[in-house]
């Protein structure tokens, strides 16, 4: 969701938290209004703003307090009170299962004078948060290497079903999709605490054996339309789809990308809890979702939302890193999508450490749609069309600027700018259009040549081969590259009566090279903190086909009825994918951390594309770290990863010190501080590259002849006894010395410590320096990518 552009309205109180005990004629006052409001779960929580006191210099105010306790805490009640005695209208939503607070509507003063209340961690304005938006799992398996010990059945369902849930943070559901299917699945498991709420489109019988909760959070804003579970626009469905539908033959996506449709973990149950209105996600709202998942069970958090790079405020008063903190704590992993900023540095989102941040890639299926000319010449196009003209060439080619309007720039007309075209010249005929400008995107180029009759659009502008594809529906438009644009012009400019076809789209499967990094993916390194490496992981995130929504209009081509399947780009396309094997991993290993999970689908990855190379960027160039973290997630190996990084809640609590905390602050935050904890002595940022992360990344070099991290590994192989080496992949001028420079595994020692010293042989070149160090006994490879920054 979008940021507000505002300031927060204030730091942390840092005075020593003093437990208040309330009046219990306040607290019994407050459970009254509670009763009143029908609040039994921050979903169901009250919505302000019909009332009758006066609401206009009102906004809602997010109000952050820490960690929750067994009962609600009494600073909560009675502050909570205090706001209701005033406004009885003033709750929005109350946070008290994984985590104490609430979201009220508030003036600034008196947004001011609460931020000052002990136990109070931060206040600020609810922001909005935006979404990021079949194939990909042939490819993943056809790139993950087999594993040098027994491989698991990944692919298929080993068992009907699991009780592992997969809780989905987006713009809902729709649960009639084949993809939601729960034939052959077992009970729902006995310990769910979730609810499928009821609405006006949404009763608990939408529910089933695959969807097993389904919660929607009412907009702050009011608009009825989204009061209910079932989603509106389609993100949702295709996510829930990607992460966890069954196996369905025989999709398409009006006969492109043709298939089995099938999700990362087909035997896991989804909880759904949509919090996205029209594209924009109340920070609000997705607390109330982390509070409830939480409170209801669920074992990993796929959160395809996230804030525009730039525009976020600092860790307090970051709602996904809040409720992915709380969330962590309990053991539940949380995976969301880095973010689509890219291809600039900087702008990896959803980037705190306990966040399993996935940044997109491509797979091995492209889409053409190619220009047939009358001279029996073929110029291999890129898009996703429908287009219903004739195969054989008979449509007239005209260039953009020769029907240019009396009054028009010819350069606006030769890159089909919207108000350029002399409709006469233009209607009946194909329009070719320069794309070398960027002032306006392909689409409205289309619009403005449909608006006056043209039937096509021939777009000169490199398609980069594999990339995202723009979907035309059944207008007839292709991108070209500049080099084939030549021999178009020879054409046009040899006869007097040029003539073309588009030719509708047609898949291509096997293709070379894949995966690549597209441009939108967001890139590190991360904002929050430069010595831990963002993203984590990449997945498939372009063109990635998923179910869809029954009753959506748009785009259909004409003669035919609305797909059940819908073909989307983003990150948001390729968090699902790592949420889904997340699940799968954790139903066959139940006894692993959410951080051991991540581990192992880290140390696993691969850095290779199908040609063997390096994995490459949509511009070309190499891809690093920062692009795609670890690598490109693979199926097998996380299965049998050989050791785990552990990072434990110690871990993250020294984070809070390293970034500014002090203990007050982080024993309000965390519910499981161990009492005897205190922040590390000179604590700084540079202590945040010691938490114990799969990864390395170390700032601020200049002038250093030598660093040193420590880490720490946990054996899960299959043999107690067992000796790994490294092997270091070190740039040049850099030395890497690891102590000790082997690992000997015990029957009684299944968790060893190494340091790794980096020596600067010469002085740093370049800004960013990447390396990786892997641990090897044979049969597992343990890598570790490690990043060291200059400045």
């Amino acid at each position: 969701m979008l940021p507000t552009t505002h300031a927060p309205i204030s730091s942390c109180n840092l005075r020593e938290h003093r437990n208040m005990k309330a009046n219990t004629i306040f607290l019994l006052l407050f459970y009254v209004h509670l009763v009143f409001l029908g609040e039994s779960r921050s979903s169901s929580s009250a919505e302000a703003g019909n009332g009758s006191d006066n609401q206009t210099n009102r906004e809602v105010y997010i109000v952050y307090m820490g960690a929750a306790k067994d009962s609600l805490r009494d600073d909560h009640a009675y502050l909570l009170n205090s706001v209701l005695a005033r406004n009885k209208n003033a709750l929005v939503r109350n946070y008290r299962h994984g985590f104490s607070g609430f979201a009220v509507r508030l003036t600034k003063e008196e947004a001011n004078s609460i931020a000052h209340r002990p136990g109070v961690i931060s206040v600020f304005r609810d922001p909005l948060l935006k979404l990021h938006t079949t194939r990909s799992w042939d490819f993943l398996k056809d790139q993950s290497p087999l594993p040098k010990t027994h491989s698991p059945n990944r692919a298929s369902n080993s068992a009907p079903s699991s009780d592992v849930v997969i809780g989905i943070l987006d713009s809902g559901i729709w649960p009639e999709s084949a993809s939601f299917s729960d034939k052959g699945m077992g009970p729902v498991p006995s310990r769910w605490k979730g609810t499928c709420m009821n609405s006006f489109n949404f009763n608990s019988s939408n529910c089933n054996r695959k969807i097993i909760g389904a919660r929607y959070y009412r907009d702050p804003n009011g608009d009825k339309v989204f009061e209910t579970p079932r989603d509106v626009d389609g993100h949702g469905t295709h996510v829930a789809a990607t992460a966890a539908g069954v196996t369905v033959p025989g999709v398409s996506y009006y006969g492109v990308a043709a298939g089995t449709a099938q999700g990362g973990s087909p035997e896991s149950r989804l909880a759904i809890y949509q919090v996205c209105f029209k594209y924009e996600c109340p920070g609000s709202a997705i607390l109330a979702a982390f509070d409830d998942a939480i409170a209801d069970g669920v074992d990993v958090i796929s959160v395809s939302i996230g804030s525009i790079p730039g525009l976020r405020s600092e860790l307090k008063y970051d709602t996904i890193a809040i409720g992915a903190f709380h969330a962590v704590e309990r053991g539940i992993l949380v995976v969301a999508s880095a973010g689509n900023g890219g291809p600039y540095l900087n702008t990896v989102v959803n980037d705190a450490p306990w966040i399993f941040s996935v940044a997109a890639s491509s797979i091995d299926r492209d889409f053409k749609s190619n220009l047939a000319f009358g001279d029996n010449k073929v110029i291999k196009g890129e898009a996703l069309n429908f287009s219903p003209l004739s195969n054989l060439p008979k449509y007239p080619l005209v260039y953009g600027e020769s029907a240019k309007a009396k009054d028009a720039r010819s350069a606006d007309a030769r890159q089909c700018f919207p108000g350029a075209f002399a409709k006469r010249l233009v209607k009946g005929k194909i329009v070719i259009c320069d794309g070398k400008d960027h002032s306006y995107r392909i689409s409205l180029k289309v619009d403005a040549v449909r608006e006056v009759s043209g039937v096509g659009v021939v777009h000169i502008s490199d398609p980069i081969v594999g990339a995202e594809r723009k979907d035309f529906g059944d207008f007839p438009a292709t991108e070209i590259s500049s080099k084939d644009a030549d021999i178009i012009f020879q054409y046009v400019n040899s006869t007097s009566n040029p003539v073309a076809t588009i030719l509708p789209t047609v898949s291509i499967l096997d293709f070379k090279p894949a995966p690549i990094i597209p441009s939108f993916s967001g890139r590190g390194p991360s904002d929050f903190s430069k010595n831990i490496l963002k993203p984590d992981i990449a997945a498939p995130g372009v063109n990635i086909l998923a179910a869809w929504i029954g009753n959506h209009r748009e785009g259909v081509p004409k003669h035919k009825k609305p797909s059940q399947f819908n073909i989307l780009s983003g990150t948001s396309m390729a968090c699902p994918h790592v949420s889904g094997l997340a699940a799968t991993i954790k139903s066959q290993n139940p006894t692993w951390s959410a951080s051991a999970i991540k581990s192992a689908i880290m140390t696993t990855a691969t850095q290779k594309n199908n040609l063997k190379a390096p994995i490459r960027t949509e511009t070309g160039s190499t891809a690093t770290p920062y692009d795609y973290g670890a690598g490109q997630m693979t199926l097998y190996g996380p299965f049998h990863p050989g050791l785990v990084y552990e990072t434990n809640t110690v871990d993250y609590l020294n984070y809070l010190c390293y970034i500014g905390y002090n203990v007050t602050v982080v024993k309000i935050i965390s519910r499981s501080v161990p009492n005897n904890f205190s922040c590390p002595k000179d604590s700084s940022s540079h202590h945040i590259s010691n938490i114990n992360y799969p990864s390395i990344a170390i700032s601020d070099l200049e002038g250093k002849n030598v660093v040193e991290v420590t880490r720490t590994v946990t054996n899960v192989g299959e043999e107690n006894e067992t000796i790994y080496s490294p092997v270091i992949d070190a740039p040049r001028g850099i030395k890497v010395n690891l102590i000790p420079n082997k690992l000997q595994f015990t029957k009684n020692s299944r968790k060893l410590s190494y340091r790794v010293i980096f020596s600067f042989t010469s002085t740093m070149s370049m800004d960013h320096l990447f390396g990786s160090i892997t641990w090897s006994n044979g049969k597992y490879d343990v890598r570790s990518p490690f990043v060291l920054i200059k400045s």
